[in-house]
């Protein structure tokens, strides 16, 4: 009920003031303008709210194009990726076979800087090198495009009262999955903090927050898919003998297997501007440090981060949950039964712990014994950190 659809409406203008945002939307039954506390442009990568603000999109394009192809086929390939450097099926460059449910799998085909897009799309070209990469079996093409890609990003997400996430915020290759979870992370992290400002009146420079952590995330993800990118198609010399020594000692030496990169898959950026609170460092296991994501683990017949809720949440490891009027007002509790793997997890050493969860399940904090004070100026350290903390110390 909250959500409203709108087909075939065209924001032709965009505007700002202090407080609102004013978009002028054209439609085949007429023109109008539309209000807003704030817009989210997420409008991909060719984002036009992003040209008619005029901001630059700066970064790299790759030249290297790929054939990309769905085929419907009845094999009994286990459900893994599987990727070949150097092919003797496909002139020497490289593949990938996904396979994906409905019994279709993903072949991607990498072609050359010169290859003619149209040709390579038709039937006639692409079902030859299907052919040659799985032999004889009947297969039916479902879906054929060529593409070439870049690895780009706005130099702010933020503008005033316009917030770009996605695509129209960042865009690279597609080896590790890192465009779409980019931009659910995005979310993620926009959202609750967009909340806090329209419900409970937080000031929107909360937002500034928003721009630098996902600011972050993006030249995370654009690093590792330029690395990804350089191993799978060198460009110097020097990068061909590194991706084929570490191939051919990744088969017996295990510290080569980690070199080997055909694009990792996408992981959650850890921020390295969150808070420190807490123990010192080696006591607590390094995955769970104030601004990683929190891990998820078994509770029961349940997850953990099925129970942390959309708010705020404090988790108790080791210790009873204090009286109600000792916890901070709408903030979640719960306390943890630790077993192994929640031991291992967030833990470490450590016999007892507390953890402040955001509502985007990235640890604000974390303590040993729990301190209403504490929580409290971690909660408002995490709504506003480029501002002074309520007591008024920096």
């Amino acid at each position: 009920d909250l959500i409203d659809l709108r087909s075939k409406n065209k924001v032709t203008c965009i505007e700002q003031g202090n407080s609102m945002v004013k978009l002028h939307v054209s439609t085949p039954d007429g023109d109008y303008d539309l209000e807003a506390g704030f817009a989210v442009a997420c409008d991909g990568a060719r984002s036009p709210v992003r040209s008619m603000l005029g901001l630059s999109f700066e970064g790299t394009h790759f030249d290297e194009r790929f054939l990309i192809a769905d085929v419907e086929m009845k094999a009994d390939f286990p459900s893994e990726r599987w990727f070949w450097f150097e092919p003797p099926f496909h002139s020497g460059q490289s593949a990938l076979l996904h396979k994906q449910p409905d019994n279709i799998y993903r072949i991607d085909l990498q072609l050359g800087a010169d290859a003619d897009a149209h040709e390579e799309s038709k039937p006639e070209r692409v079902v030859p090198r299907i052919k040659a990469m799985m032999g004889d079996r009947p297969f039916e093409l479902d879906w054929v495009s060529v593409y070439s890609f870049q690895c780009a990003r706005l130099d702010r997400f933020v503008h005033g009262r316009i917030v770009f996430a996605g695509d129209a915020a960042h865009v690279v290759s597609p080896f590790g999955a890192r465009g779409g979870n980019g931009g659910i992370q995005d979310i993620d992290n926009l959202c609750w903090k967009l909340a806090q400002i329209i419900k409970f009146q937080v000031p929107a420079d909360l937002l500034e927050t928003y721009n630098t952590e996902r600011v972050e995330a993006a030249d995370e993800n654009l690093s590792n898919s330029a690395r990804a990118t350089s191993f799978m198609t060198p460009k110097s010399a020097m990068e061909k003998r590194f991706q084929e020594a570490a191939l051919k000692l990744a088969g017996d030496v295990e510290f080569a297997r980690a070199l080997v990169n055909s694009g990792r898959l996408s992981l959650p950026c850890s921020y390295t501007d969150a808070p420190e609170r807490g123990e010192p460092e080696q006591s607590w296991p390094e995955c769970a440090r104030p601004g990683a994501p929190a891990q998820d683990a078994p509770l029961g017949d349940d997850w953990l981060l099925n129970r942390t809720g959309n708010n705020f949440c404090l988790l108790f490891f080791g210790q009873p949950i204090p009286d109600s009027k000792e916890l901070p007002d709408d903030v979640m509790v719960l306390e943890v039964e630790a077993n192994d793997i929640v031991r291992q997890r967030y833990l470490g050493d450590e016999a007892l712990a507390v953890y402040l969860l955001r509502p985007d399940q990235h640890i604000a904090a974390r303590w040993t014994q729990y301190s209403m004070v504490d929580v409290t100026r971690a909660m408002t350290v995490a709504l506003a950190k480029n501002r002074e903390n309520f007591d008024g110390t920096e």
